[in-house]
């Protein structure tokens, strides 16, 4: 795809818009990547935007990680052996993903996105264990869900951290806290796999990932000094945010199914 100075511009923007709401709220702000490449920067292929995002959930993932990792957060036996069974079910997602009809995909992914809204609605807040580690009775339904929460990811394309946190805090007890920095290893590693295999397909335009990827960058620093300030507010935020993601979903919606 050449891009235009206006896509360019726009190609930046929604990068930014991601990496703000990642780093305001926390979470979610990944499922807005393709839906934004498609109908605001104009990309025209379904699949080529699901590589492409890929690569930007991917970085943004391992940037989040290396914070958390530094901070103790990750666990990190229960999480690599939760990414290493993610990675396969990541990689038949992917490519199953990749045969599907475009616009059906993008319907799919309409409803996905509601289902992450409502889920960012829960209250997460439990104790936990924070002394958890890896077991031979955490072993196997650590494997099975992130089978499972690989090949969703895979399959959308995105980040899948609504997926992987709530998993993590099932199969092995761990705090919320926990669960969100463990959940960044298979976040990142579910990224790579997905946007590898589009890649190999040539479905991933690069400079275009290159310009979100940027404009992420800057866009999650602001959301992060944001997010400081607004501390008090983060419950209203989320709301907003989840408001937007079911606007943006039932446009899709619509737009996918030729009502408008």
């Amino acid at each position: 795809m050449i891009l235009t100075f206006t896509q360019t511009a726009l190609a930046i923007a929604s990068g930014s818009i991601v990496g703000f709401s990642l780093g305001l709220v926390g979470g979610g702000g990944s499922i807005l990547a393709v839906p934004l490449l498609v109908y605001v920067v104009g990309l025209d292929n379904p699949h080529v935007a699901i590589g492409t995002s890929a690569i930007a959930v991917a970085l943004n993932a391992a940037s989040n990680l290396a914070m958390h990792a530094r901070s103790g957060n990750v666990k990190w036996y229960c999480a690599v052996v939760f990414a290493a069974a993610g990675v396969a079910g990541a990689f038949l997602g992917s490519t199953l993903g990749k045969m599907m009809d475009g616009q059906r995909l993008l319907t799919l992914f309409a409803i996905l996105m509601m289902v992450v809204g409502a889920l960012m609605l829960r209250d997460r807040a439990r104790a936990g264990d924070s002394s958890v580690t890896l077991s031979r009775e955490n072993l196997p339904v650590l494997l099975v869900l992130g089978l499972a929460a690989g090949g969703l990811s895979g399959f959308f394309g995105i980040g899948g951290g609504f997926l992987v946190v709530p998993a993590l805090m099932l199969a092995t007890g761990m705090p919320i806290l926990n669960a969100v920095g463990s959940s960044l290893v298979a976040v990142t590693a579910f990224g790579l796999t997905t946007a590898g295999n589009y890649a190999w397909s040539g479905l991933v335009d690069w400079p275009l990932a290159g310009l979100f990827v940027a404009g992420g960058l800057i866009g999650g620093l602001i959301g992060a000094r944001s997010a400081k300030s607004l501390a008090n507010r983060r419950g209203a935020l989320t709301i907003v945010f989840v408001v937007l993601i079911f606007v943006v979903a039932i446009y899709m919606l619509v737009h996918s199914l030729n009502l408008i």
